[in-house]
């Protein structure tokens, strides 16, 4: 007897898109998305492309009317529910292009609901390309298997993100000169949280009172070693989804 084949196809690509998917949706393709589907993929007609908008889950599509720079894909049924993700913020201070590239790469990976870059007086880098960002979150999501895109927050300075910080969030930060114990820290604070990082000087001593002063933050170790911003970054989200994540 001949096995049912896989469905939707292992091999098929994935790409994001604007438009919002449902069933008999077409969606016109050009630009990169097209090269990288005709000219990289080999789409050829009545092939299957997975489709994710964000906020309809992942579709099957049907490419058609294929062109030497454009196609169709047409919708024809949904693989995927709108997908559920912790309640999990990352705030990290700006660092270097390509660091700060992986992070956002990384917290799509990690299931990160929001990346909220913060400005603070250490920072190197005091501009942010949120388009570039926004690219790598898209090229994280399309390779991963996640449905929607992290809400990429435009940069505040610390003093606006934590005057504006709501009372029903727990706001986790790294303190080099010491706090409580990471995995204690996030068993005794359960809830929707935060996890914000310094840039690579750390926070100066102002910006620590202040944020120690804060009602709903709470001082936490990240260990015995110096961690690179982007490493401690993806190492806290890492944790706060094993202890109180969907990798709980």
């Amino acid at each position: 007897m001949t096995a049912t084949p896989a469905w939707p196809p292992q091999s098929a690509p994935r790409l994001h898109v604007e438009t919002q998917l449902g069933d008999g949706v077409s969606v016109p393709v050009d630009g990169n998305p097209a090269h990288y589907l005709i000219s990289v993929m080999r789409v050829k007609p009545d092939d299957i492309v997975l489709l994710f908008d964000g906020r309809s889950g992942e579709w099957a599509a049907r490419a058609r009317d294929i062109r030497k720079r454009d196609l169709i894909l047409e919708c024809i049924s949904q693989t995927k529910a709108p997908e559920s993700v912790p309640d999990f913020w990352l705030c990290c201070a700006p660092i270097k292009k390509g660091r700060i590239d992986l992070i956002a790469e990384k917290a799509c990976e990690l299931g990160v609901a929001k990346l909220q870059p913060v400005l603070t007086r250490r920072a190197v880098v005091d501009k942010l390309n949120l388009d570039r960002l926004h690219s790598h979150l898209v090229e994280a999501a399309e390779q991963c298997g996640r449905t929607s895109l992290p809400d990429l927050a435009t940069m505040v300075k610390l003093d606006a993100l934590l005057r504006d910080w709501p009372q029903d969030r727990h706001l986790f930060f790294a303190d080099e000169t010491g706090g409580a114990p990471l995995a204690a820290a996030f068993a005794a604070h359960p809830g929707p949280a935060a996890f914000l990082i310094g840039p690579e000087g750390g926070f100066d001593p102002a910006e620590r009172e202040a944020i120690r002063a804060h009602p709903r933050a709470v001082a936490v170790s990240l260990g015995p070693r110096i961690l690179r911003a982007e490493t401690a970054a993806i190492a806290a989200t890492a944790a706060w989804m094993t202890l109180n994540g969907d990798w709980h």
